[in-house]
């Protein structure tokens, strides 16, 4: 059965078959042809995928990414990171790894933070003096932080296929998220001073107070969240809606970038991007409860040892799953399908579901990132008009960051659970 499912899966995607219909094709297998069930079990299933109520904050935070970065606050934000540290060397390039941080906190979203950092600080970076090559894979590999910075939608999707508390997930990720960006700034100020990239313009504090005035409200989106999730006045699921509701204020009342006949244009792109994430979600839970009733993942895991791997040796081999699954596949099929896999082997080990969603959701954004096919690489070729080897050429110095981030996870588990631990143990 699991050659057969593998190769219904490889002749699909050969033959240029989107994801969607490759999972279900596999599950369809499955049900009718090795376990004699009919089709309505299979619709049982993919129902049963989409109904956890932590599902409903996807489209929310689409929204909310959607309505912010049409409107005023992705510049206001950007205006505090330039006035704080674009005097410094390498500040430019240190603010867009700042941005990427701020961005993600609010959208939640690689792909979003690509848009919405990226196609407003290229263009500073390159009449600065940076190299294009290295300002394209900045901008692709800084956003990786708005995957582990909260709310993250790889977290959420990671909550729901494994049982993990989404709200902890979040808790968690900032940690990571937050050393992330410092070790992307060093490098930024490295590159700068080999390259005598000359020092940007310094604010005087009364710009920078100025500009942190315009910047209160926006800043004030992602302590609701994550301050409302972290004291337990509200759940993801409502803090999601909490950001669709408060960057509708900010946007089309008070900054006014925003009008109401734009919604109806928004709405339809989250409706259709929330669309594909659920269709996908659907599909991953038939094909799971195929591989699951069947005991594949026993079976592979057996097969291959790791059921009595050590903790540290489960991790390496996780992250070296997800990582290349995600050079090629989109991070949420990626998760449909290795998460039920190595469930069972996470479960004997004793490890901290919340500690391995983290880990996962690094290699999801790594992969994102990484050649050959890494979703935000092809985001920044729509965004940037540049070919595909332009946008990877400087990819590898940060590659090596994100090595040593993933090293630095496993190897020192407290820079993940330290938050979590305070806020719920």
């Amino acid at each position: 059965m699991t050659t057969a499912l593998l190769l219904i899966m490889l002749v699909l995607l050969l033959a240029g078959f989107p994801m969607m219909t490759t999972l279900l094709a596999a599950a369809a297998a499955g049900f009718l042809f090795f376990f004699q069930m009919g089709p309505e079990f299979i619709i049982q299933q993919m129902i049963a995928g989409i109904r956890p109520s932590a599902l409903v904050a996807v489209p929310m935070f689409i929204l909310a990414a959607d309505i912010i970065t049409r409107g005023a606050t992705a510049n206001r934000l950007l205006d505090v990171a330039m006035a704080f540290v674009g005097h410094v060397r390498g500040g430019m390039a240190v603010t867009t790894a700042l941005s990427c941080a701020m961005f993600g906190a609010l959208s939640g979203s690689t792909q979003a933070t690509v848009v919405g950092v990226g196609s407003i600080m290229r263009p500073k970076m390159l009449q600065q003096g940076y190299k294009d090559s290295f300002t394209m894979a900045l901008i692709i590999n800084a956003s990786d932080i708005a995957l582990l910075i909260p709310p993250s939608i790889g977290m959420i999707i990671y909550g729901v296929v494994s049982g993990t508390s989404v709200a902890e997930l979040f808790i968690a990720g900032i940690g990571p998220g937050l050393l992330l960006m410092l070790l992307l700034a060093g490098y930024c100020y490295v590159y700068a001073r080999i390259q005598g990239i000359p020092l940007g313009d310094k604010y005087s504090w009364r710009q920078r107070l100025r500009t942190c005035r315009r910047a209160i409200l926006p800043l004030l989106l992602p302590v609701m969240t994550i301050g409302g999730i972290y004291t337990g006045v509200f759940s993801p699921t409502e803090a999601a809606a909490v950001s669709v509701l408060y960057a509708l204020i900010l946007e089309v009342l008070i900054f006014r970038r925003v009008k109401l006949s734009d919604l109806s244009s928004i709405a339809l792109s989250t409706g259709m991007i929330t669309a594909v994430v659920f269709i996908l979600v659907a599909a991953g839970s038939a094909f799971s409860w195929v591989i699951s009733f069947a005991q594949i993942p026993q079976q592979i895991l057996s097969g291959i040892g790791l059921l009595q791997a050590s903790p540290t040796e489960l991790l390496i081999i996780i992250s070296i799953a997800f990582f290349i699954g995600c050079m090629f596949v989109d991070p949420i099929v990626v998760m449909l399908i290795l998460v039920p896999i190595f469930a069972p082997a996470v479960r004997l080990s004793g490890l901290d579901p919340v500690l391995v969603g983290t880990i996962v959701t690094l290699q999801a954004a790594i992969g994102s990132a990484t050649p050959p096919f890494g979703c935000d690489i092809f985001t920044a070729i729509a965004v940037f008009r540049r070919p595909y080897i332009d946008v990877i050429r400087g990819s590898f110095p940060f590659f090596l960051i994100l090595l040593l981030m993933s090293v630095l996870l496993i190897m020192f588990p407290p820079i993940t659970l330290f938050l979590r631990d305070l806020a719920f143990r």
